[in-house]
């Protein structure tokens, strides 16, 4: 199993940071760099939960959303994923920090195939940069 853990700060509220990271209209394509619209489908959706195929061509899972209305956390749990599989997935929490908000981000993999247990080596060493930048457009953070 890889875990990779990072933070940043974003200049939105946190209820703002929640909206955006529960927000599941057509312009989750467009406001995230790693979500193409051809590999972005909402499968189901509830008051505090979604389910959710997002990704590209090379990196797409479907995952189950789940948060509470004003929460501090959102919680997404991998069912299946093109290069780890089912299991893993993300904790985004939520926190006020000066005018803005902290996020604290944990991502969790569990590689099942040869190539997956490969990247998830390189995982904590090489991902905090490039999701923090992958992040950085939608939250507004620096």
């Amino acid at each position: 199993m890889a875990v990779v853990r990072f933070h940043l700060v974003s200049t939105l509220a946190p209820a703002e940071v929640l909206a955006v990271l529960t927000d599941f209209s057509p312009a989750r394509a467009e406001a995230w760099p790693t979500i193409d619209a051809k590999h972005f489908e909402v499968h189901d959706l509830g008051d505090t939960w979604a389910e959710v195929t997002e990704g590209t061509a090379a990196a797409w899972e479907r995952a189950r959303y789940e948060w509470r209305a004003g929460g501090d956390t959102v919680t997404v749990t991998t069912l299946d994923s093109k290069l780890f599989g089912a299991g893993g997935g993300w904790v985004f929490r939520m926190a006020p920090e000066g005018d803005g908000t902290r996020v604290d981000v944990e991502l969790t993999r569990e590689p099942t195939t040869l190539k997956g247990k490969m990247l998830a080596a390189l995982l904590p060493v090489a991902a905090p940069p490039s999701l923090r930048k992958s992040f950085a457009g939608p939250l507004r953070a620096a």
